[in-house]
């Protein structure tokens, strides 16, 4: 991360797609060129996993499994087990400028089963072998967990029935069988994920465009993951859980955010080397060229709250598993390309963790504007070794940061922001590319702002609202305002800030 870069955050879902979503089709190969011809170097995306209720991509039914949504169904049309006619009902969707999730889930996993049937009329199974036998070590497991899942209509694998839940040996083998179809269906599927965006991650990397990709420190309660290895997790002797995972009363919400997701016994994974993990990060670094690492902090000391409570005001900071998970991951893996987001309620001891991993922190640029002190957070203060970002996934927009802030923060952002900002770059002035070209400007390594904010849009793009339900996760992106302008005037900014 030595050289002077940039990207933009954009992830799969809110590309244009044809079919309700974005996906691994022409619209994500078009958007590559879109970052090409602006100079950029890097495309951040959000996790890639299974997505279940809420539609949430840090909360997804495999730490390994991709996200079936995201299978370019044009390809199923030139592999002939699909007709154009199929997506009709999908395209239908597509005119809706927004993710109509409870809709794309009956329609478009309807449309997979079909070229499913399909592919078993056209196709020996044979060719999924080689992808099935490869990696097995975590696939074998996730296409038996959905198959047993949607047996028992989708329910959570903590309802299911006691002989489920423990795992006993001859019901699991039992459902291999009865459920054969069904797991295969669920490989088939994994295998068009991972064939699709190996073609694109090499289509970017040979147009110098790498990949950024996210890693949540948790896994959902109901997982693959937390299924298979019980004991890896806060789980009690009837397999419920004991703490869950949030963070304290923040700036985002008074009570804090109960995300839910069950702990780590970080004592049984140091017990076993952090076997999983280092598969985790491996797996990773075989998808993208860059990997940002959620919630950083959390690996120092965690917000622990008992999986009964209401609000995660009742939780208390327990202690995280520090270096000792890094350097094994550094023995087993070499030094790797790591982003820590090490936002939040930040210590001496998170910082220390911080500056002994190495990895570079992130610089959020929407935190600088308080009137009451100076920030960190202020662009002339980044050090280099760190990432900076007009906002993430979680912030409001700029537009809608500024036109929602206080008169006092309002004031300092437009005294500090004064000098940036030529009519070459952006005739309307807007608050948008002040930001960006601040951020350009700084002495961090990487910059990256969300595609949102090149295109100046107010809160009715936002990405998440953290600690809602509803309305998260939806936003696309009109490719009509990808522009031929919009690529010159980034590609003016990035190659004047020589990124």
């Amino acid at each position: 991360m030595n050289e002077r870069s940039s990207g933009i955050l954009l992830h799969i879902t809110s590309l244009s797609g044809k079919y309700g979503v974005g996906d691994f089709g022409k619209c994500a190969y078009e958007f590559v060129d879109f970052l090409k011809n602006s100079n950029q170097k890097y495309w951040q995306i959000l996790p890639m996993g299974v997505t279940g209720y809420g539609d949430s991509p840090y909360q997804s039914f495999s730490a390994f499994a991709g996200n079936p949504y995201f299978i370019d169904l044009d390809s199923l049309i030139d592999m002939k087990i699909l007709k154009d006619e199929d997506l009709n009902i999908l395209k239908e969707l597509n005119s809706i400028s927004e993710i109509q999730y409870d809709k794309l889930y009956i329609e478009r996993y309807a449309v997979l089963r079909l070229a499913f049937e399909n592919f078993k009329k056209t196709y020996s199974f044979d060719i999924l072998k080689k992808f099935q036998n490869k990696n097995s070590w975590w696939l074998e497991n996730y296409a038996l967990f959905m198959a047993i899942k949607n047996n028992f209509d989708g329910k959570s694998w903590l309802e299911w029935p006691r002989e489920y839940r423990s795992r006993d040996k001859n019901t699991l083998k039992k459902a291999k069988e009865t459920l054969k179809d069904e797991i295969e269906y669920h490989v088939f599927l994994q295998y068009l994920f991972f064939k699709g965006w190996e073609e694109l991650k090499k289509y970017a990397n040979d147009n110098d465009v790498k990949i950024i990709g996210d890693i949540p420190i948790f896994v959902a309660t109901d997982s693959a993951d937390t299924w298979e290895n019980p004991k890896m997790f806060e789980f009690d002797k009837k397999l419920q859980p004991k703490k869950v995972a949030g963070c304290p009363p923040d700036a985002f919400s008074k009570y804090g955010q109960l995300w839910g997701n069950v702990l780590y016994n970080w004592k049984y994974i140091e017990e076993t080397n952090f076997d999983w993990w280092i598969k985790r990060v491996k797996s990773c670094f075989k998808l993208y060229d860059k990997v940002r690492i959620d919630h950083f902090r959390g690996f120092e000391s965690y917000w622990a709250i008992p999986a009964k409570a209401k609000t995660a005001q009742y939780g208390k900071w327990e202690k995280g598993p520090g270096m000792k998970l890094f350097y094994a991951i550094k023995k087993a893996l070499g030094d790797l390309d790591i982003i820590a987001e090490d936002l939040g309620f930040l210590t001496p001891k998170v910082y220390k963790l911080l500056k002994d991993s190495g990895y570079p922190g992130m610089k959020i640029l929407q935190f600088a504007f308080d009137s009451r002190e100076e920030s960190d957070y202020l662009p002339h203060k980044y050090p280099k070794k760190s990432v900076a970002y007009t906002g993430t996934h979680d912030n409001q927009t700029v537009a809608g940061w500024y036109k929602t802030t206080n008169k006092k923060d309002k004031d300092f952002c437009d005294e500090y922001l004064s000098d940036f900002l030529s009519s070459k770059i952006d005739n309307n002035n807007s608050i948008s590319w002040k930001f960006i070209e601040a951020l350009w400007s700084s002495n961090s390594n990487l910059t990256i702002a969300p595609l949102q904010d090149f295109l100046n849009l107010d809160d009715s793009a936002r990405m998440n609202t953290p600690s809602t339900l509803g309305g998260n996760w939806i936003w696309r992106v009109d490719k009509t305002l990808l522009t031929k302008d919009l690529e010159k005037k980034l590609s003016v900014l990035t190659i004047k800030y020589k990124r």
